[in-house]
């Protein structure tokens, strides 16, 4: 169990940074509370407070989104099958329409990632 206090500390600073850097996005009204929900949950699971009936919604709303940016225009579809997978972390700066897309794509899988660990422990202890 220390392990995955250690992760969810990590996982915790790690999405709090995440929800900073996108306070000056344009859209940072929705990925703030992203990041900040998953942030929060960790924190929570860091010492040991698990909360499986959040998780549930909050992973399905996330791969929802990610399903909605895998097959939007100049989305993660387009990443793979138009621009031949190139290049997504050369810069901050998202200088191709399929970089944001792509990226934000990935952020969700992450943080899913880590909401999914704290489920599946939460249900068995």
């Amino acid at each position: 169990m220390v392990l995955l206090s250690i992760l969810n500390i990590i996982f915790c600073i790690a999405f709090t940074g995440f929800a900073y850097v996108n306070l000056n996005d344009r859209d940072s009204w929705l990925w703030v509370p992203i990041y900040m929900v998953a942030a929060v949950l960790c924190g929570l699971a860091a010492f040991n407070l698990f909360y499986p009936a959040v998780y549930i919604p909050v992973m399905i709303f996330y791969l929802v989104y990610a399903g909605v940016l895998f097959f939007a225009k100049d989305g993660v579809r387009d990443w793979i099958m138009k621009y031949k997978m190139q290049h997504i972390a050369q810069t901050m700066q998202a200088t191709k329409p399929y970089i944001e897309k792509t990226r934000e794509f990935f952020g969700l899988l992450i943080i899913t990632g880590a909401l999914l660990i704290n489920f599946l422990v939460s249900q068995y202890n």
